[in-house]
């Protein structure tokens, strides 16, 4: 059905800024009180409901299991052993994929949808067949992987990458392997991806050439600046605009634009047989050695080389200017290669003063909370600009601080009427399957439909963004009290009647469709669909659907469930009977649970 006005309005009512009274306490408003507030924020947990907001915060999606793990050994020794875990990446499955045996099924083709069975294995954790049924454990670095992703974005929607799943697959394993790794590194390996090259066009840059009117393309330049890096108008340490007569200063002007665009000239293509001065083992008439036209050739896995013959070496040009910087002026003097130009060009943007509090807070939104107060983005942007050891930029000491904050871990007490965010759909979907245990008979994940795989049912597939700027902007404001009271929301911009119909339609078929109780809506002849494992609670809801809410409160809400919708569910489950209530009653529960408003924003 479509979203009434009415589930609307209780949507923002959940985000606790509508100024409606209501008569019940929002759910999203414990009892400050049951706190001492002398607690550090990195002690703990102290309780399952603590352990599992924690883990909503820092994966994609709490477990049984992995709440008695995390209350067993605590926070920082839970950070610890992810940040020693080995990378879960997708490259070697594609590749096992398309070796297996061909079939009337034709499972053994590799597109993007294989792509999506990987990262759904890897965001799960359930067994990978492709390495023996071995289970991915490294769910923290895959979390931040999908945070980066929506940072650093590129897209099968581009026309090339839509055919080209290794290149993609190549990306988001770039992602995964910087994820604890240092901003600097990152910056470099995303510039230099071929997937990268072809999604914002830098790859072939030329250096000027009026007499043939060719001019460097910037459009990479540009959106590294502004998406990737510093953002549009300076900021102090706490992410608050500097002004100048009430205005925002902005960060950089188009005479930097065009010279980061001529430090980008002259990169192409690795292991494709190009010489130091041309090109044209990359034209139409050679075009097997040629990434762009090629079906899984290493060149779309390989950093691109530079080619000297089309790199601008013989201009001066404009890159930052800001206090501290170590060029004159912020103007490269002419005369580098390729290379060395581009890291001049990475190390004035690496040590620019805003790069600290924009990522930071860029990542404390994708994790933790929309508004995260001034104090919070300071804190984590001095971890990134010192780990504590004099390193700057180290990613591991961002994703500590940012959840080991005091307003990561207490938020909910401390700002009640702005701390959240609204759930993304496509979490909805990791949380549901990972708190039901969700397994395939195969390890294989069917990913078209109508079977439960991922796909962009509701707006959202990892890389799968309709643009640079990602499925919804960092800043968006969604109009009327959000929008008054200067909050922002940024997932409220793919909150619209088709993707409210669609989210819902896509849990409700979830819920009862796909089930270990022998559910099964449509025929599925190659075990690869993913089954809730609703056995597990089946009995527990049959005998006491009261302890059933109870527990669905920590593993969805991390124990927010207000009272009222308590007893509105109890009333409900209460009034299925006969054989199979066990498992009805865990359907409706899950159905009406991820459905709710109280769910809907993550706190």
């Amino acid at each position: 059905m479509l979203m009434s006005r009415s589930s609307r309005i209780l949507l923002l009512l959940a985000l606790g800024v509508t100024g409606v009274a209501v008569a019940q306490p929002p759910s999203h408003r414990p009892d400050a009180g049951m706190r001492s507030g002398f607690e550090r924020a990195d002690t703990g947990p102290s309780s399952d409901a603590d352990a599992a907001r924690f883990l909503t915060q820092a994966t994609f999606g709490p477990t049984l299991a992995d709440i008695a793990h995390l209350r067993s050994v605590g926070y920082q020794a839970w950070l610890n052993e992810q940040f020693a875990r080995p990378v879960s990446t997708e490259i070697p499955y594609l590749d096992w994929v398309e070796n297996l045996p061909s079939t009337p099924s034709g499972n053994n083709t590799v597109n993007d949808d294989t792509r999506l069975e990987i990262w759904t294995i890897n965001a799960l954790g359930t067994p990978d067949p492709s390495r023996g049924m071995a289970v991915p454990g490294d769910q923290l670095r895959q979390r931040v992987a999908f945070a980066l992703s929506e940072i650093f974005v590129v897209s099968n929607k581009n026309g090339t990458l839509a055919y080209q799943p290794w290149a993609l697959a190549s990306w988001y394993d770039m992602l995964a392997t910087n994820a604890f790794g240092n901003y600097r590194n990152l910056l470099k390996d995303a510039t230099l991806h071929p997937a990268m090259g072809i999604y914002l066009t830098h790859m072939q840059n030329q250096k000027a050439d009026t007499t043939h009117n060719i001019r460097p393309d910037e459009n990479y330049a540009r959106e590294v600046l502004q998406l990737f890096s510093i953002g549009l108008v300076q900021l102090a340490d706490d992410g608050t605009p500097i002004l100048s007569g009430g205005q925002p200063i902005p960060t950089y002007g188009q005479a930097s634009v065009r010279g980061f665009a001529a430090v980008l000239t002259g990169w192409n293509w690795n292991n494709t047989g190009c010489g130091p001065s041309t090109y044209v083992c990359c034209d139409e008439s050679n075009y097997a050695n040629c990434g762009r036209y090629g079906y899984n050739l290493p060149s779309w896995k390989l950093p691109m080389q530079p080619i000297e013959a089309f790199h601008d070496n013989t201009s001066a040009k404009q890159l930052l200017d800001y206090a501290g910087v170590a060029l004159p002026a912020g103007v490269l003097a002419a005369g580098g290669n390729a290379a060395q130009e581009l890291d001049v060009a990475l190390d004035n943007i690496f040590h620019h003063p805003n790069v600290g509090p924009f990522i930071g807070r860029r990542l404390i939104q994708r994790l933790v909370t929309s508004n995260p107060s001034p104090a919070y983005v300071q804190r984590v942007a001095a971890a990134f600009n010192n780990n504590g050891s004099g390193v700057r930029g180290d990613l591991k000491a961002t994703v500590s601080a940012i959840l080991l904050d005091p307003e990561a871990r207490f938020g909910q007490w401390m700002f009640p009427s702005t701390f959240g965010k609204l759930r993304e759909p496509l979490l909805k979907n990791t949380q549901l399957w990972r708190a039901m245990s969700a397994t395939t008979e195969s390890g294989r994940i069917e990913t078209l439909s109508p079977y439960p795989g991922i796909e962009d049912w509701y707006g959202q597939g990892p890389l799968r963004s309709q643009s640079v700027f990602n499925f919804f902007a960092p800043d968006y404001r969604h109009s009327g009290e959000i929008s008054n009271l200067g909050l922002v929301s940024p997932e409220f911009q793919i909150l619209s009647d088709i993707t409210s119909v669609a989210t819902n339609n896509r849990l409700f078929s979830l819920a009862f469709c796909w089930h270990s109780d022998g559910g099964s809506c449509w025929e599925n002849g190659h075990g690869a669909t993913l089954y809730l494992d609703t056995a597990r609670d089946a009995p527990l809801a049959a005998s006491n659907p009261s302890a059933l809410l109870d527990r669905y409160s920590v593993l969805f809400m991390s124990g927010q469930m207000s009272p009222s919708m308590h007893q509105t569910l109890l009333t409900r489950l209460n009034a299925i009977s006969g054989s199979t209530r066990g498992r009805q009653r865990v359907q409706h529960a899950l159905y009406l649970i991820l459905n709710s408003p109280e769910y809907s924003i993550q706190k």
